[in-house]
């Protein structure tokens, strides 16, 4: 016999809302999810610096027809280009079948990642261990990096002009290195710190070797021998490291976590996660109404500083660009253009609510994260999105059947966070922050739910198309 409900009850229902869980709602894309995020986790085991992040993109891109973005070419709907800047960022387009007055539509988001970078002069030696100095990059957590292992990334030009390419701790029968930590037995008073004092800049010293070059009369033996080690692998020496960027990240490939496999951990899924999902989107956009405008970029964590970041005009230069092709004056471009700024928010940890509040804060399994505005406290250093376009967004998530939700970044007071959004946002464009649900957040070690990984794909493929 069928239930009769009541006048409240049938009320209620028109009236309340809450993101359903995808996997109650929508048992089928739990597969679907699952197929989708095993080109996800290559994505990470390829990327674990910006600069590998956008040559493995633009492996990708190659491989489904892009072509470098010639700014004296010509271009018709569905031709799709690419161009990096300075290695360590990305633009992809697919030109559209409307005119550039119409505006493009963007999306956003950075590839790197909170890590540790060398020192300019980082090799030392002391009591018979030889070390790296490293100073580190965005906000992470320093006590979370000591006693695990790590691996060594990234470039050094030498002498002649040459680069060359240094990747050590990812290959099977590699090293590792590690960041030592106090034993609890003799911790008393390190115990005694508060937590981020726990491991501090300085003791974030990365232990490299403890054997030393056979020669009594060298002075510096330790550290001589790991410079030899380096020089016969790479051959750089101690001066190239003022000719370098290297970074320290951590030594673990992505992988399925949970008895159900259901949620991805890996580092670097802030915001690599978004990333990818915007890339797979991207190339997979034919004969777009708009052309697109995906960006992979560099510096997001310490404020999209620098010439590879959002905070300079590369973004604006590249749209400039493509309105001069069509004889479009930019601020017509620009103004008619819409960006989702295309980055991670605080998922809701049962274990820690109490910096959460739980009415407006996102969870893993219920989709992709809408977020109207970030900054921190009174909305400090936030795009603030207009009504008119969270109610477009929404719109074409929702006739797309993509699961979606919003979310704040933790409650008033207790922090917050900014993204790329303002920086696009200041140019004149309509910018709205969307992306995935993420446990332990800047961690060297993340999850991320695979069924809200699938939904912002699907969010970024129907807003492109």
């Amino acid at each position: 016999m069928e239930e009769t409900k009541t006048k409240g009850q049938e009320l209620a229902e028109e009236l309340f809302w809450s993101a359903p869980h995808i996997a109650k709602k929508a048992p089928a894309q739990i597969e679907e999810a699952d197929r989708f995020c095993e080109g996800y986790k290559k994505f990470l085991d390829r990327g674990k610096t910006e600069r590998e992040c956008v040559r493995y993109a633009v492996e990708l891109l190659e491989e489904n027809g892009y072509r470098p973005f010639d700014e004296k070419g010509s271009y018709g709907p569905g031709d799709k280009v690419y161009t990096v800047n300075r290695g360590k960022a990305l633009i992809a387009t697919t030109f559209g079948t409307e005119s550039l007055e119409k505006g493009v539509r963007i999306n956003g988001a950075h590839i790197d990642s909170p890590r540790l970078d060398l020192k300019p002069a980082p090799v030392y030696e002391k009591d018979e261990l030889s070390y790296l100095k490293t100073h580190y990059y965005g906000g992470l957590r320093k006590y979370q990096w000591g006693a695990t292992p790590l691996a060594i990334h990234g470039v050094a030009v030498r002498k002649d002009g040459t680069t060359v390419e240094i990747c050590i701790g990812e290959k099977e029968g590699d090293p590792v290195f590690c960041i030592t930590d106090l034993l609890p037995h003799l911790a008393g008073k390190q115990s005694e710190r508060p937590l981020k004092e726990g491991l501090r800049g300085e003791e974030l010293n990365l232990v490299i070797g403890s054997v030393p070059y056979q020669d009594e009369e060298v002075k510096e033996p330790f550290k001589l021998l790991a410079l030899q080690l380096l020089h016969e692998q790479y051959q750089i020496t101690e001066k190239d490291f003022f000719r370098a960027e290297i970074e320290i990240v951590p030594a673990v490939k992505a992988v399925d976590v949970g008895l159900d496999r259901s949620m991805i951990g890996a580092y670097g899924q802030d915001d690599r996660v978004c990333a990818y999902t915007g890339l797979m989107a991207e190339i997979e956009t034919v004969k777009p109404a708009h052309t697109t405008v995906t960006i992979l970029t560099d510096k997001e964590e310490i404020g999209s500083a620098g010439d590879t970041g959002l905070d300079s005009d590369y973004l604006l230069h590249y749209i400039e660009d493509l309105a001069a092709m069509e004889g479009v004056p930019v601020r017509k471009v620009l103004r008619a253009s819409v960006c989702l700024s295309s980055d991670v928010n605080a998922a809701f940890d049962p274990t820690f609510p109490d910096v959460f509040e739980k009415r407006n804060a996102c969870q893993i399994n219920h989709g992709c994260v809408l977020t109207k505005y970030t900054g921190a406290r009174g909305k400090s250093s936030s795009n603030d999105a207009r009504a008119e376009l969270m109610a477009q967004v929404i719109q074409i998530m929702e006739e797309e059947g993509v699961y979606w939700q919003a979310g704040e970044m933790g409650k008033v007071d207790e922090g917050g966070g900014g993204t790329i959004a303002r920086f696009v946002a200041r140019m004149d464009i309509e910018t709205v922050d969307l992306g995935v649900p993420i446990l332990s957040m800047h961690a060297p070690f993340e999850l991320a739910s695979k069924l809200d990984v699938l939904s912002a794909y699907k969010a970024f493929k129907v807003f492109y198309r």
